[in-house]
């Protein structure tokens, strides 16, 4: 008799649903988390969405990625099958990145903020462009 373990069911039921993934400011994540969390809203722009909040405004941008994410969800363990495993609910090969949008009556340059991209510390958005 083996002692090994068979390990975890994973099954792959995908859902109709479609999800995006937001990666979210850690400012923007506190404020949701905050007591009294403030009303967001969606509107267009020329180039972009914007999600606005009371003081600050960010542009959705999509980012493609090489590795998927797997959205995951327990699986009911039934008196067919006692072990409980694993489904993998959707795919995700692409997130949704929020990057502030500058105040313009701030009196702020934007020239600095042009010249890498939108957002700073990003090494393929600095330099990956003169390649």
């Amino acid at each position: 008799m083996s002692s090994q373990s068979r390990g975890i069911t994973i099954q792959h039921t995908p859902s109709e649903t479609n999800y995006r993934l937001i990666e979210l400011p850690p400012e923007l994540q506190s404020l949701l988390e905050s007591d009294s969390p403030p009303v967001l809203t969606l509107e267009s722009s020329d180039t972009s969405a914007l999600l606005k909040t009371p003081s600050k405004a960010y542009a959705l941008r999509q980012k493609n990625t090489s590795n998927a994410f797997m959205l995951l969800s327990p699986t009911p363990s039934t008196p067919e099958n006692p072990e409980q495993g694993i489904s993998i609910v959707s795919t995700i090969r692409e997130t949704v990145e929020l990057e502030v949008v500058p105040d313009k009556t701030a009196g702020t340059s934007s020239g600095a903020t042009k010249s890498l991209g939108g957002a700073k510390g990003k090494w393929h958005e600095r330099f990956g462009r003169n390649r």
